[in-house]
């Protein structure tokens, strides 16, 4: 059956690549003769009566409001669920059937896939992948069926039956999103460096990621002097000597701490939230204030002394947390062209008659960067859940506490060649422009407003 008119939304958590993603649909789709309505906030969208929507291609032509280039997404977004034993599930289907689509493309991470899974029932979709934890994916392809599950205990443990794994194995090497969080997070630790060298101080800096160290493992662009991952039990004894040694040779130190950070014990450094996210996920914060509580505990009063002479010992530390700026923005090159090329793949799968897949960026050595696809299912273990992504062993070194050649080597292919002459340009043009002083922010929410029509 030939695809003439889609869906498209955005659930989930933002990133800066959301709009990119859109406008790669739109553009496949354009030259597809399809219509593509836009989904406003995600699955909330399809739980009521009126079901906003706006059609983003008129007369197969991309409406100006969608720029590539500018983070978030103009659809708006929420963590709205479809359960598959819901009674919302009945008026997600009429209202589907109602907006006449033959097809809907969810972009979003594991709660986004998770949800689209009931609605595949009735309509088929497809998942274009986004996430700045880029923690959606696989590090080899029978890595789901290597999770186990003691008989008493409620979550599902990850025993790795691979060592080693070679970059051509992973299975979706990054998400869109990931680029431009670890930008912002490099740009900040390379300025709260200068502070913490200029006044002796410890800085430890929180980075988000929840359960996986992704964002923290790239933060090694910024030279930070330890990074610690989730995936890595504290060792805390190691942690001190290294930080009393350091200190005295360099006069200050910069601690990277992934939000998911545990203790030897299994349990989580910072405090742990429960939220309403559709794949159970965490809330973390306080990782980084945790630590500098346990290293205070160890690094006594004297020890600063000589060098900080005539100030309180307690202000040698200091936290900072990244937080909600690893998610906005800009997206740089990397992001925006593959957050494209992975809506443009989103499109092609519904226009084949798929469902239930998601569009990948694969990496080999040979080729570079293409986009592919996978089944759903090929993501989930024997009990049908799907696991957020852990960075592998092989990527980190435990006693530098740094990035491995091996991980060096995977982050070098996403990086290298990350920003885009234009991102230079823009930055330039229009960071300190003078109309910024007089005019209003523009939200593009205005204007979609305009645009929006309700059934």
């Amino acid at each position: 059956m030939k695809r003439k008119r889609i869906g498209v939304l955005t659930a989930g958590g933002d990133t800066p690549a959301l709009n990119a993603t859109i406008y790669g649909i739109i553009e496949e789709a354009n030259d597809r003769e399809i219509e593509v309505v836009g989904l406003i906030r995600g699955y909330a969208s399809l739980l009521g009566d009126r079901v906003p929507a706006v059609l983003l291609n008129p007369v197969f032509s991309t409406i100006p409001e969608l720029d590539p280039c500018v983070g978030g997404t103009i659809l708006g977004s929420s963590r709205a669920y479809v359960h598959p034993e819901s009674n919302e599930l009945a008026t997600v289907q009429r209202n589907l059937e109602r907006l006449k689509l033959d097809g809907l493309i969810c972009i979003g991470g594991d709660g986004t896939i998770n949800a689209m899974q009931a609605i595949t029932e009735f309509i088929p979709c497809i998942l274009a992948p986004k996430t700045i934890d880029n923690d959606l994916g696989l590090n080899y392809a029978d890595e789901p069926n290597d999770w186990t599950r003691a008989e008493a205990a409620a979550d599902a443990v990850l025993k790795n039956s691979r060592d080693r794994i070679s970059l051509n194995d992973i299975v979706n090497y990054a998400t869109p999103g990931f680029a431009t969080a670890v930008f912002v997070v490099v740009q900040s630790i390379s300025r709260i460096r200068t502070t913490a060298e200029s006044h002796r101080r410890v800085a430890v800096v929180e980075v988000m990621g929840r359960q996986s160290g992704y964002i923290a493992l790239g933060a090694a662009y910024a030279q930070p002097d330890f990074i610690l991952i989730p995936e890595v039990p504290l060792n805390l004894d190691d942690l001190e000597d290294q930080v009393r040694h350091l200190y005295e040779i360099q006069h200050h130190v910069v601690i990277v701490v992934g939000e998911g950070v545990r203790m030897a014990d299994g349990s989580e450094l910072g405090a742990a939230e429960k939220t309403f996210d559709p794949a159970g996920n965490i809330r973390y914060s306080g990782a980084a204030e945790s630590l500098v509580g346990l290293l205070q505990g160890r690094i006594r009063d004297g020890f600063f002394e000589r060098i900080r002479s005539g100030e309180p010992t307690g202000s040698a530390f200091f936290t900072r947390k990244i937080g909600h700026t690893q998610r906005g923005g800009r997206p740089i090159q990397f992001d925006r062209c593959y957050g494209a090329k992975i809506g443009k793949k989103a499109v092609q799968l519904i226009a084949r008659g798929c469902s239930n897949q998601a569009a990948t960026l694969q990496y080999s050595d040979t080729s570079g960067f293409e986009v592919s696809s996978l089944t759903a299912n090929q993501l989930r273990d024997p009990w049908g859940d799907i696991h957020a992504r852990r960075v592998h062993p092989s990527f980190y070194d435990v006693g530098r506490m740094q990035p491995s050649q091996f991980g060096r080597e995977y982050l070098q292919p996403i990086f290298t060649n990350a920003i885009g002459r234009d991102d230079v340009e823009f930055m330039c043009a229009e960071t300190f422009s003078s109309g910024n002083l007089t005019n209003r922010f523009q939200s593009v929410n205005v204007e979609i407003r305009k645009r929006i029509q309700l059934l």
